[in-house]
């Protein structure tokens, strides 16, 4: 008896035969390991360590949700190199940069890193090669309709940035993306459903209306370029820490013994260590201190603590203010969020102009900055700023 994941791939597989019908089949050049940002030895070194699942590593860190040390063992998402530091005491390591691997070392094959991770079936070529056209119509419809920016995607259409992100990108494949989210995409291009949704996306590119925004989908190169950069940035960083003399596993303290909590502040519950050290330009590097504080309530697990360490918005919010970050929060037209530049955060005021387009403001140094055109990834609302 057949199950539901193979009716639901058959499913789809007859949708998208039925949308292109006996047309001849075009070749659409994809990055197949799109979604391995930041290659890792997290497995190796947990299996070496004698921890046989991801489960059984993730009870060892009660600070770090399990879908987090997931995404990072996965390669899917960069980790912080506090999370390094902590996973690494974990797994009884002296040294963090254990977990890094040098992805230009003779012998490295992402191929081989990945194994059964990405599939070679057909099913997952018409995903792949439907990621890729979905990618390229968001792009060309937001790039036609400047009106329709990221704030009006999530009001009227409930499509949130970081998903924005993800179709832009072509990260996740076309069939993994849920019902609502299809119905979401119907509407935004005026299709009946997603036999329809899918029947556009090919009739455009068969026309070559998607030809120039297939072009700028970033592909393996640029992938590799920023899992290189990244990569060394977490290099330094860990070495800055060891040079620091700090105490490998020491980075995520156990909720319920907090290390240096603030001076009056509860000393129960959740607690964040507090980053930020100033760099030229404005910019913070999210480099830890002995400070901790506890967050208010609702904070998201991904929430971090950021120091201000200079009043780069003026008097209102002094340098030694501390801002909750969550990176998983869609900063709104009004408030504060930061921004991601290389290895440094900035500090931005918003606003929105005529047209609807979110705006980043800072005043030391003067800066205007059109946040709808940088990748959502790299935007973090504040939710909270904890003055001293």
């Amino acid at each position: 008896m057949a199950s539901k994941v193979d009716a639901k791939q058959k499913d789809f597989k007859r949708a998208v035969h039925r949308s292109r019908g006996a047309r001849r089949r075009a070749t659409i050049v994809s990055d197949p390991y799109r979604t391995i940002l930041f290659p890792n030895a997290v497995r190796e070194r947990r299996l070496e360590a004698g921890i046989a699942s991801q489960m059984e590593l993730c009870t060892r860190l009660p600070q770090l949700a399990y879908i987090r040390l997931s995404k990072i063992e996965r390669g899917e998402v960069f980790a912080r190199a506090t999370e390094l530091w902590a996973i690494a005491g974990a797994l009884g390591l002296d040294d963090p940069a254990d977990l890094l691997i040098d992805i230009d070392a003779p012998g490295f094959s992402i191929e081989a890193w990945a194994g059964e991770r990405v599939a070679a079936s057909a099913l997952a070529r018409e995903t792949g090669e439907l990621a890729m056209l979905l990618a390229a119509a968001v792009r060309r419809l937001r790039a036609g309709q400047p009106a329709l920016t990221l704030a009006r995607l999530l009001e009227e259409y409930r499509l949130p940035a970081v998903t924005i992100s993800r179709m832009e990108n072509a990260i996740k494949p076309f069939h993994r993306w849920n019902a609502e989210t299809i119905g979401a995409l119907c509407a935004l291009f005026g299709v009946p459903d997603k036999t329809g949704l899918i029947a556009l996306l090919w009739s455009e590119f068969e026309t070559g209306t998607l030809e120039e925004w297939l072009a700028r989908i970033p592909g393996a190169s640029e992938r590799e370029a920023r899992a290189r950069e990244r990569i060394a940035a977490l290099r330094t960083e860990l070495a800055r820490m060891k040079k620091d003399g700090r105490t490998v596993g020491s980075q995520l303290p156990d909720a319920a013994a907090p290390s240096v909590p603030r001076e009056g502040q509860r000393t129960s519950g959740r607690h964040l260590p507090v980053l930020g050290v100033p760099l030229g330009d404005g910019l913070i590097e999210p480099f830890p201190n002995p400070q901790h504080i506890a967050p208010p309530p609702g904070t998201g697990v991904e929430a971090y603590a950021l120091r201000m360490c200079r009043a780069s918005l003026g008097a209102a919010i002094p340098g030694g203010a501390v801002l909750i970050v969550d990176p998983e929060r869609i900063p709104a037209s009004v408030g504060l969020a930061v921004l991601r530049e290389g290895v440094g955060l900035r500090v931005l005021a918003l606003s929105t102009d005529r047209e609807g387009r979110l705006i980043g403001h800072s005043s030391n140094p003067e800066k205007t900055i059109l946040l709808d055109a940088v990748a959502p990834a790299d935007l973090a609302m504040v939710t909270a700023v904890l003055f001293p």
